[in-house]
């Protein structure tokens, strides 16, 4: 898959668009496996009290311990480390390459929250009501039903 453009400089992909950042293209590698366990340097599971459990940034990327299960198990406080990372390369003039395993449900849910939390071109008043926006410009949006749960529940306290 090629990534694609959702937004002026806001691209959505899949494992097969994952590649190193720099100061012209952020890369989001919204993935546990392989990416974030790489980057880490373990295996299997990594202990929740380890400084990178949830995420880990270097120069030009950021790596999300990020999967996708039936149940809500996500941290608010990786999509706001998100939402900080992205808005400080998108304003410094770089594209931004958001990836994950299928490019499917992780990747474009936050693209589509940094559309409609940070840049504001996609409403705000809700998660249903920004999804059904958002697959206007990602058709493939598909996002799992833990995300999608999560994604409801914290839609307000994300956008602050």
């Amino acid at each position: 898959m090629q990534p694609v453009p959702v937004f002026e400089r806001v691209l959505v992909g899949d494992l097969s668009c994952c590649r190193a950042g720099n100061a012209q293209m952020a890369v989001v590698h919204a993935c546990k496996s392989p990416c974030h366990q790489r980057a880490v340097g373990y295996t299997r599971s990594l202990d929740a009290s380890h400084p990178e459990y949830l995420c880990r940034l270097q120069p030009g990327e950021l790596f999300l311990n990020l999967i996708d299960p039936p149940l809500p198990l996500f941290k608010i406080e990786s999509f706001r480390q998100f939402l900080l990372f992205a808005a400080r390369h998108y304003d410094a003039g770089a594209t931004l390459l958001i990836h994950c395993n299928q490019g499917e449900s992780r990747a474009p849910s936050l693209a589509m929250l940094f559309l409609a939390c940070y840049l504001r071109v996609i409403p705000q008043d809700s998660f249903s009501v920004a999804a059904a926006a958002f697959t206007l410009l990602y058709p493939a949006y598909r996002p799992g039903q833990g995300i999608r749960q999560f994604l409801t529940q914290n839609w307000q306290a994300l956008l602050r």
